[in-house]
């Protein structure tokens, strides 16, 4: 076997740590491991620089960056229209949040009204992404710690929303659907049936995950007072989401700062005490709980009307205008070829997408396309309390609490 594909484990003296010094025999030694880039339980291009005492944790460095893409710099050079694609490719399983953050911020500086069912519709949607998001990371958590058959039931609902994102978009993942203005087509025929048939009978699949982990000794050995991090330090690396909810904080963006009429929902906030890997997976549950009740609500009371706004200069006419119309042939080609401006200004917009907080600073001057484009992303500030989270505790600790977090590395990187 080539040397490059050996462990990258080196043995070294190092400094010893305060304290402990007098307590190690002569000649000890600490083990100085790569964990990555290339891993299984990243999940992504990570590498984890760890400091080991045998198998207990000294030190733990991220070094981020491996999937940096630009993508705020690519912006710059995109008109408006143009970036919604870009969004989708933050995060892969939360596309659709992104895209929502940015097109409120824009809608924002054009001072647009959305109509009521593209508000809807959006919410709806935005849940079945959480939904989505969270059954890939429950599978994917337990099939690290050694819970196969849950990861293969996960997928068994996530086959069936990705086929719900095709129905409306034409794509499974990346789907760009929702736009400035509204969204990008018309719902389809029958959508209301396959989501109805898909969100009625959820609640019981979610019963089923948990008949198979709650009494699971190994997964509540494995999760149970695993991956603490104190309050404080959460607070202070911006740590947002299901993890700070799972340390007993209340804060979510939906009902703090509502937007896209989610004040018109009822549901709640999920909250645990235990701040470890296992009330982050009791949070999560109960979140597609939540999600589900959501989307149910927007299946029941979804408006009629129209799904785009009425602004011919940023909205793409109908194309049955465009051949009737000659004003409506003119601003179809004008938006597709030269895009539209944008009031001169910024505007700070933030959204509860499933990792946390995703905040899009967007400033305009005046022209088609964006001046500067910002993005606040939930996994950057959840990757930091890593080193805290593990230091003093063992490298299968590591894993169930690198699952815990639920980071997305494209969303760390940008």
């Amino acid at each position: 076997m080539s040397e490059s594909k050996v462990l990258s484990a080196s043995a070294t003296l190092e400094p010893e740590i305060e304290g402990e010094a007098d307590q190690r025999p002569p000649h000890h030694k600490l083990m100085t491991l790569n964990m990555g880039p290339q891993h299984p339980s990243t999940h992504g291009v990570l590498r984890i620089l760890l400091e080991l005492d045998g198998e207990t944790i000294i030190t733990a460095k991220p070094d981020i960056g491996y999937l940096h893409t630009g993508i705020e710099k690519q912006c710059e050079a995109k008109t408006y229209q143009q970036v919604v694609p870009l969004t989708d490719r933050v995060d892969y399983l939360a596309n659709l949040s992104n895209n929502l953050v940015y097109v409120l911020a824009v809608e924002k500086l054009l001072g647009m009204e959305i109509p009521p069912q593209a508000q809807w519709m959006r919410v709806m949607l935005t849940e079945l992404t959480r939904i989505n998001s969270h059954l890939v990371w429950l599978g994917t958590h337990a099939l690290d710690i050694g819970a196969m058959t849950v990861f293969f039931y996960c997928f068994r609902e996530r086959e069936n929303i990705l086929r719900i994102f095709e129905m409306f978009s034409g794509q499974r993942m990346m789907t760009s659907y929702f736009r400035i203005g509204g969204l990008a087509l018309e719902p389809p025929r029958g959508w209301d049936k396959v989501v109805g048939k898909f969100i009625n009978g959820f609640d019981e699949n979610v019963d089923q995950y948990e008949s198979l982990l709650n009494s699971n000794p190994i997964w509540i050995r494995r999760t149970q007072g695993v991956g603490f991090v104190p309050l404080e330090t959460m607070l202070d690396m911006g740590v947002t989401g299901p993890m700070i909810r799972a340390a007993g904080v209340a804060w979510d963006i939906r009902k703090s700062e509502p937007y896209s009429s989610y004040e018109k929902f009822d549901f709640r906030i999920p909250t645990m005490p235990g701040n470890d890997v296992w009330a982050r997976y009791r949070v999560r549950m109960e979140e597609l709980r939540e999600s589900c009740k959501i989307v149910k609500q927007a299946l029941a009371g979804m408006p009629g009307g129209a799904w785009q706004a009425e602004s011919p200069k940023v909205v793409l006419p109908p194309r049955e205008k465009m051949k009737t119309q000659m004003e409506a042939l003119i601003y179809h080609f004008k938006i597709v070829t030269e895009g539209f401006r944008v009031p001169a200004g910024e505007v700070y917009q933030v959204i509860e997408s499933p990792r946390g907080e995703i905040g899009y600073y967007v400033v305009s001057d005046g022209t088609a396309k964006p001046y500067r484009i910002h993005m606040r992303t939930p996994s950057f500030g959840n990757l930091q309390v890593l080193p805290d989270m593990v230091q003093g505790k063992l490298i299968a600790d590591t894993i169930a609490g690198l699952g815990s977090m639920d980071f997305v590395l494209g969303d760390t990187d940008r």
